[in-house]
């Protein structure tokens, strides 16, 4: 199992409305560079943004995916985002059920044309 482990990622970002986060997590599963997108609601930050302590209600995206999609998460999410820096956190998978490794790496490969 620890050979197909090494391949996965846990990508955290955040949004700041339920559309956003929507449209990001749908945009992700449909090409194919997440196999699966857990919107969750009720997240406060607070961070340092230019100088000041700011605090915000935020929805968490916890983005499943693989090393070989990471550029492209990150690509997919700059170009949705309404935020000028947002988040994009990438964290190994370090184990995890092989049927559910299997799936996702199943969820993130192109379909025949």
């Amino acid at each position: 199992m620890a050979d197909t482990i090494e391949r996965f990622q846990m990508v955290l970002t955040t949004a700041g409305s339920d559309a956003q986060a929507e449209s990001i997590a749908r945009a992700l599963v449909e090409r194919r560079v997440a196999a699966c997108v857990n919107i969750v609601h009720g997240v406060c930050s607070v961070f340092r943004w230019k100088g000041e302590v700011t605090r915000e209600e935020e929805k968490l995206l916890l983005i499943k995916t693989s090393n070989t999609m990471l550029d492209r998460v990150g690509e997919t999410i700059r170009e949705l985002h309404s935020y000028e820096t947002p988040e994009l956190i990438a964290l190994p998978v370090e184990d995890g059920d092989p049927d559910y490794l299997e799936w996702l790496s199943e969820s993130l490969k192109a379909t025949p044309h």
